[in-house]
C-alpha cells in the first residue's frame, strides 16, 4: 500500500516519471538498482520471455498476474503492470482487477481493443465501442479495494478511428474514473502536444523503441506536462541483442569469448538476487 501511495504522489506531480519496462523479477531488480522510481511489466515482453510468441493476446490472465506477483515481489519499487483489454466483459474487469491488486501491483492498464488485443503499435488494431469501454473502465473503479492502485486508461482509437475520436474516448474515461490517460501511438509532435493540452488528468506517453510515435526528448514531454514517460521494451530488446551477439561468437569459436565485459561478474549477479542475504539467513537459521 505504501508503494501505491508513493506512485500516485509522483504521478500527481506530473513531473514526466521515466519509467523503463521489465519481462522478468532480473529485468526488474536491474531498473531498481539503476535507482528509477518505478517499473513497468511489459506486455510485450511477458508473452515474449515466457512463452516466446507476439502481443497478440496469447498470454492471458493468470500468466500476467503470475509474472506481476513475481515481479512486485521482486522489487521494492512500485510496479505499473500491463493488463491487455481486462480480459473479458465488465465482469471479468472486476475479477482482473482484483487478481492484479492481490498481486501487488500499484498502478495496472486497461486498453479498448477487440479482444485478442494486439502490441500498441502494430497495424490492425480495432477498438470496441466507446460505452463498452467506460462499462470496463467503471466495473474496475468498483473493483478496486485500494484506493491508491492507480488505473490507467488506455486507447488505441487513433490508429482504428482518428484522433479527435481518440480525445473524445480520453474525455469519457476520465469522466468514467480513470486516474492516468494513455492515448497511445500519436503520430506526430503536433498529435503529442495536443494529447497534453486537451486533458487534466495525468498523461502516459509511450516511449516505444521502433514504434509509430516520434521520441521526442524527455524535457520536452516534461515541459507538456506528461506524468509518465514509459520505455516499455527497450531492456528486453538490449538483452536480446547482447545475448544474440555473445551466442553469435560462441559458435563461431573453440572457446568462450575471450570479451568477459560483455558478462556481469558472477559476484555481482549472485548480489543482484540476493545470495548474500539467503546464505546469511541461512546461517541464521542455523545457530
Amino acid at each position: 500500500m505504501e508503494r501505491r501511495r508513493k506512485l500516485r504522489e509522483l504521478v500527481n506531480r506530473k513531473a514526466g516519471l521515466v519509467i523503463p519496462g521489465a519481462y522478468d523479477c532480473v529485468s526488474a531488480r536491474l531498473v531498481e538498482r539503476a535507482g528509477f522510481p518505478a517499473v513497468y511489466m511489459t506486455g510485450y515482453g511477458t508473452s515474449a520471455s515466457r512463452l516466446g510468441l507476439p502481443d497478440l493476446g496469447f498470454a492471458g490472465l493468470a500468466e500476467m498476474v503470475e509474472n506481476a506477483r513475481q515481479m512486485a515481489e521482486g522489487v521494492g519499487i512500485p510496479l505499473i503492470a500491463d493488463a491487455d483489454t481486462g480480459y473479458g466483459n465488465p465482469l471479468q474487469v472486476r475479477r482482473t482487477v482484483r487478481a492484479y491488486e492481490a498481486a501487488g501491483v500499484a498502478a495496472l492498464h486497461l486498453e479498448d481493443q477487440v479482444a485478442p488485443k494486439r502490441c500498441g503499435h502494430l497495424a490492425g488494431k480495432e477498438v470496441i465501442p466507446v460505452e463498452e469501454m467506460v462499462q470496463k473502465l467503471r466495473a474496475a473503479v468498483e473493483a478496486r479495494q485500494d484506493p491508491d492502485l492507480l488505473l490507467i486508461a488506455r486507447t488505441d482509437a487513433i490508429a482504428a478511428i482518428g484522433f479527435e475520436e481518440a480525445l473524445r474516448r480520453g474525455e469519457r474515461y476520465a469522466e468514467a474514473g480513470a486516474d492516468v490517460l494513455f492515448i497511445e501511438a500519436p503520430v506526430s509532435a503536433a498529435e503529442i502536444e495536443t494529447i497534453a493540452k486537451s486533458f487534466e488528468v495525468p498523461l502516459l506517453f509511450n516511449y516505444a523503441a521502433g514504434g509509430r510515435s516520434p521520441l521526442l526528448p524527455f524535457s520536452r514531454l516534461r515541459e507538456l506536462g506528461y506524468a509518465i514517460i514509459l520505455l516499455p521494451v527497450d531492456t528486453l530488446f538490449v538483452a536480446a541483442r547482447a545475448m544474440a551477439d555473445y551466442l553469435a561468437a560462441l559458435a563461431g569459436g573453440d572457446q568462450a569469448p575471450a570479451d568477459r565485459e560483455r558478462l556481469m561478474a558472477f559476484s555481482e549477479f549472485n548480489a543482484l538476487i540476493g545470495v548474500p542475504e539467503m546464505t546469511a539467513l541461512e546461517q541464521r537459521y542455523r545457530t
